[in-house]
C-alpha cells in the first residue's frame, strides 16, 4: 500500500505509538529514522510533550529522556539533527479558555461541554486546546496524527479513538493520511494497534470490518518470508529459525499450506499464538488454539494453517526420522472446503 503521509509524518505517528506503548528501544530507531527523514527535534520534542496530556506524564516523560539520549548519540557521531523552530510565544492578553474551547469545537464539529466533571471540561478547553494546541510548532493536523497514533496503542481506548479519527477530518488530516497510519503502527508497534485503528477508521466512514485477531511478534518472531515453500501455501506465511532445530512459522489470515505427507518422519506442533486448523485426509478439521500439541504420524495426509479471521504462529520440528525421510507435497486445500470451517 502506497501512504499518503510524508516521512515527517510517518515519523510522527511512529513515535507516538512507541511513546505509548513505553517501547524506549523502538522509539530509539523511530526517532532517529525521522531525524535522518527530515523530523526536526522541536517537532519531536513538541509531540512528546503534547503526549501527556493523553498517555500520562510517565510515559511522556521517559519519552523525552530517550529523545535526549538519542540527540547526544547522534552528536557523538557526529550525525546532524535538525533543531527545528520553537513556538512562537503567545500574545498579549491570550485568552486559553476562549481559544481552546474554539479549536475544541471545530475538533468535535460542535459545541462541547462536559457538564459531568466541570474542571475535567476547563482542563480540556484552557490547557490541552487552549495551551498545548496554540503552540505552532505543528500544526493542528499534526498533533491529531500524534494523538491518533498514540490513542491507537491503548487498549480500552475504542471511543476517545474514534473521535479523534473523526476530529482529524476537522482538523485538516486528509482521508488517505488516516488510511496510512495503520501501516506505519503495524511497522513501528505491531498490528494490534493496527487493527485497532482500522477498526475505528471503518466505524467512522461507516464501512464494514473483518475483525482479525492479531498476534505479537515479540514473543514468537515472524521471521522472513516463506518464499522457498510459497508454491505449496495458499497465501502469505514466515519463518523464523530457532535453535535445536525448531522453526516458528506464522501464517497470515486464512493462510494454509496444501495437503502433504512425512515419509519417514514424525512432525509435531506446538500452537503458541492465534487461532488455525488442522485436518487429517477423512477427518474433521481440528482447531487449533496456543497451547494444543499435534503429533502427525508419518504417512498420514494432512494440513494446517490459519484461521480466515486471525493470524496463527505454531513451533514445528520432526522427530523419529530416518534415513530417508522426506515431505510429498499434494493438492490445495479448496476455498470451499477452507470456507466451510
Amino acid at each position: 500500500m502506497a501512504l499518503s503521509l510524508t516521512p515527517r509524518q510517518q515519523a510522527l505517528s511512529a513515535i507516538a505509538a512507541c511513546e505509548a506503548k513505553g517501547d524506549q528501544v523502538a522509539l530509539t530507531a523511530c526517532l532517529n529514522e525521522g531525524f535522518d527523514n527530515g523530523l526536526t527535534v522541536s517537532e519531536a520534542k513538541e509531540a512528546l510533550s503534547q503526549l501527556y496530556a493523553y498517555t500520562g506524564f510517565p510515559r511522556s516523560l521517559n519519552a523525552l529522556g530517550t529523545l535526549q539520549a538519542v540527540l547526544s548519540d547522534r552528536e557523538a557521531k557526529g550525525l546532524e539533527s535538525d533543531p527545528g523552530r520553537e513556538a512562537d510565544p503567545l500574545p498579549a492578553g491570550y485568552n486559553a479558555l476562549k481559544q481552546g474551547t474554539e479549536i475544541q469545537t471545530r475538533l468535535s464539529g460542535q459545541p462541547f461541554n462536559y457538564s459531568f466533571a466541570p474542571q475535567t471540561d476547563y482542563y480540556l478547553k484552557a490547557h490541552l486546546f487552549g495551551d498545548i494546541f496554540a503552540r505552532n510548532n505543528l500544526s493542528h493536523a499534526d498533533r491529531e496524527i500524534v494523538t491518533v497514533s498514540a490513542i491507537a496503542c491503548l487498549p480500552g481506548c475504542e471511543p476517545q479513538l474514534r473521535a479523534h479519527v473523526a476530529g482529524a477530518l476537522n482538523m485538516g488530516v486528509k482521508e488517505s493520511e488516516l488510511r496510512s497510519i495503520p501501516s506505519v503502527l503495524e511497522a513501528a508497534v505491531g498490528m494490534e494497534a493496527a487493527e485497532r485503528l482500522r477498526k475505528a477508521l471503518a466505524s467512522v466512514f461507516g464501512e464494514s470490518h473483518q475483525a482479525v485477531q492479531t498476534v505479537d511478534f515479540s514473543v514468537w518472531p515472524k521471521g522472513e518470508p516463506n518464499t522457498a515453500y510459497a508454491q505449496y501455501f495458499v497465501g502469505n506465511s514466515y519463518l523464523a529459525p530457532l535453535s535445536g532445530g525448531i522453526v516458528n512459522v506464522t501464517f497470515e489470515p486464512a493462510c494454509r499450506n496444501n495437503w502433504h505427507i512425512h515419509h519417514r518422519q514424525v512432525q509435531v506442533l506446538v500452537c503458541v499464538a492465534g487461532r488455525g486448523w488442522y485436518q487429517e485426509w477423512g477427518k474433521p478439521a481440528v482447531e487449533l488454539r496456543p497451547g494444543i500439541i499435534i503429533e502427525i504420524p508419518e504417512g498420514v495426509k494432512h494440513w494446517h494453517g490459519a484461521a480466515k479471521d486471525s493470524w496463527f504462529q505454531h513451533l514445528t520440528y520432526h522427530k523419529d526420522v530416518r534415513e530417508g525421510a522426506s515431505n510429498e507435497w499434494l493438492e490445495s486445500v479448496s476455498d470451499d472446503d477452507y470456507d466451510k470451517l
